[in-house]
């Protein structure tokens, strides 16, 4: 007579999935941003793997949660193990018919410097179809099925990276309120418009400059950099102009540069491209972009 006795369960995949992002992110809130759930349901998965081995991996404080040394030990094993398995799908992804190409980028990226350049790219690539997801954070390529991230990074960032355009920051404005600015103490005048993601810029390039234009962080404020060139464009003030992201609207005449000059900023435009059957392809398109 055979014998199926129940053999033993470990802990559910999705459970270790939690483990490794909040380890590797450092935060229940940042894994669960990435894995696309609460962290009420990161906290849960990561008790349910306390229990399951009866050892704390993670020490709760008031100001967020910490590896134990247990967890630590555990967290190398992890990466190589979720970094492996996102090279199979990638791989499994590549064995379906057609030339799927997903893009992520910043979303100032992709209105502003991607989308005049889609047709392009598609005349490059014609048999490939194209999807741009627009992101925060870049993904981790590893683990997430995109096949190139663009987005504004630290020069050293990506090893192998391709550089598309190096960012430097000046002022822009409208045609029409450009002539009113003589130099750039007019600025201490005029409204300011600011992007909340580089918070600092108009600080930055008055130190830069030496030259002192009252406070830096009055005027209007977005939190998308599209919005805050379209109110520029449209007159309402002067904007901090990301000139990577603006060489469109400047070509154009719908913005200018009232002054002479730009200041560098530690920061370039990079396109991460992954690993697969269109790599090299990708490569070239988009460095015939730059």
């Amino acid at each position: 007579m055979p014998v199926s006795p129940p053999r033993p369960k470990g802990p559910p995949l999705n459970a270790l999935r939690a483990f490794e992002a909040a380890a590797r992110l450092g935060g229940f809130a940042a894994a669960a941003e990435e894995l696309g759930v609460t962290p009420g349901a990161i906290s849960q998965h990561i008790r349910s793997l306390e229990d399951w081995t009866g050892r704390p991996l993670f020490r709760r404080r008031a100001q967020g949660v910490r590896l134990t040394p247990a967890g630590e030990a555990l967290l190398p094993g992890f990466l190589r193990a979720f970094d492996a398995l996102g090279e199979a799908v990638r791989d499994l992804r590549a064995l379906s018919p057609g030339r799927r190409v997903s893009i992520a980028a910043l979303p100032s990226v992709a209105q502003l410097w991607l989308q005049p350049r889609l047709p392009a790219l598609r005349a490059a690539l014609p048999d490939a179809q194209f999807s741009v997801t627009v992101l925060e954070q870049p993904p981790n390529l590893l683990r997430e099925i995109f096949d190139v991230a663009l987005f504004m990074r630290r020069p050293d960032a990506i090893p192998g990276g391709l550089v598309l355009a190096e960012d430097r920051i000046a002022p822009v404005c409208a045609p029409s309120l450009a002539s009113q600015l003589a130099g750039p103490a007019d600025l201490a005048d005029q409204t300011l418009i600011h992007d909340e993601s580089w918070a600092e810029d108009w600080a930055l390039w008055a130190r830069a400059n030496r030259v002192a234009i009252g406070d830096t962080t009055r005027g209007t404020h977005f939190s998308l950099y599209g919005m805050a060139v379209a109110e520029a464009e449209a007159g309402a003030g002067v904007l901090m102009g990301h000139l990577a992201l603006l060489d469109r609207a400047l070509a154009a005449g719908r913005l200018v540069q009232p002054f002479a000059g730009s200041v560098p900023v530690d920061r370039v435009l990079m396109a991460e491209i992954a690993r697969g059957p269109m790599s090299a392809a990708l490569r070239a398109a988009f460095a015939a972009l730059s």
